[in-house]
């Protein structure tokens, strides 16, 4: 009679083992990746540094040359036609107008209601915040130039627009990774949700975050513009992006960016690969689940963020990986249009669509019933 009880008890110690150590590998393998990021980053700036002397000798050669510097950039147009262009700015104010408002609700109904303290609507509340400074770095400028008539922005406004929006970029997708790790957590190991996923743990996590977009920013940033502009200001896009600028750029300066741009390629992907491993063991964990309304609950805290991923990953994917055209195309447009306007847009709507509890936080903060 006492074995029968002893097996059941053994079983479960060697579940917590193992539940411990997978945690505990889990964790070094979050410490291994930041490692190597931070080597990368070291050696990328390193390597610019060490070509700066070309880079400066490039510059006085051109400015002896009497080549006239870049002052301004000019953006593509949606339409030469003014109603078209009016057409335009009602159209970016409407999506503009809604994005902030969603987000606006979303950030102050978990801000502002006790039963969403929790981490994945702290995280939650961030993503709004990322997504709302997204939209506002790309659309207004966009609409200010329909309604003046003029296609251009100043050399330090592109180099705002560029910082800013890789910035938000960043961040947000490095916060959606530990929204992924958050769900992983709460599914695969409950028991130590608490303690793993305290306030400071998630505050630390924010803010990583937060600091790995700007560091990331300026990296691309600093080394975008300290190349030389010699083919041009005519950007291919209706904002300020890195690829179009690289096509300006003189084709013997423009390699230590390209590098850059593969090694964030890398980057993101090993990112990518960490949510799915996170969503396999997820979905293992949540097919144990005996009863239907557990596995219908934990699924509906989990789809929301996965649908949200692969919209951010997808439409990325499809603007940068499609094939390059000469001339800009109305399919550019669209594509430039799909990645950057559309999941700010989109985020609040799929995060509230099934939630219950958000739902019912957004009813006691407008006064519905």
């Amino acid at each position: 009679m006492s074995g029968q009880w002893i097996l059941p008890l053994r079983s479960e110690v060697v579940n917590v083992k193992v539940t411990v150590q997978m945690s505990f590998w889990l964790r070094e393998l979050v410490v291994a990746v930041s490692f190597f990021t931070i080597i990368g980053i070291i050696f990328l700036i390193s390597n610019c540094c060490w070509h700066s002397k070309d880079i400066l000798r490039h510059v006085l050669r051109k400015k002896m040359s009497n080549r006239t510097t870049v002052t301004e950039f000019l953006l593509l147009g949606f339409s030469e036609v003014w109603e078209l262009q009016i057409l335009h700015f009602v159209v970016f104010l409407l999506i503009y107008l809604a994005a902030l408002m969603e987000n606006l609700l979303i950030f102050m109904a978990i801000a502002f209601d006790h039963h969403l303290q929790t981490p994945m609507y702290f995280f939650l509340m961030n993503l709004s915040l990322l997504d709302l400074g997204s939209i506002s770095v790309i659309v207004p400028k966009s609409m200010a130039n329909s309604v003046m008539d003029t296609r251009s922005i100043s050399y330090a406004g592109c180099v705002a627009q560029v910082f800013f929006l890789v910035f938000l970029v960043g961040a947000d997708f490095s916060l959606l990774t530990v929204m992924a790790y958050d769900r992983y957590v709460a599914i695969c190991q409950p028991l130590h949700y608490e303690r793993m996923m305290n306030i400071r743990a998630c505050v630390k996590m924010a803010a990583g975050a937060w600091i790995s977009g700007i560091l990331y920013s300026v990296l691309h940033t600093g080394n975008t513009f300290a190349l030389i502009f010699c083919g041009g200001n005519m950007v291919d896009q209706f904002f300020c992006e890195i690829p179009q600028l690289l096509k300006l750029a003189c084709s013997d300066t423009y390699l230590s960016e390209v590098g850059v741009l593969v090694f964030s390629a890398c980057l993101l992907l090993g990112c990518f690969v960490f949510i799915i491993v996170s969503y396999v063991k997820i979905f293992k964990s949540v097919l144990r689940i005996p009863s239907e309304q557990g596995r219908h609950k934990a699924l509906s805290t989990c789809l929301p963020h996965l649908t949200v991923v692969s919209l951010f990953v997808c439409t990325g994917i499809f603007a940068y990986l499609k094939p390059t055209s000469s001339s800009p195309s109305a399919l550019d447009l669209v594509v430039a249009v799909l990645y950057s306007v559309l999941p700010p847009i989109m985020n609040p709507i799929i995060y509230s669509m099934r939630n219950k509890e958000i739902k019912a936080a957004l009813r006691r903060l407008t006064g519905c019933r």
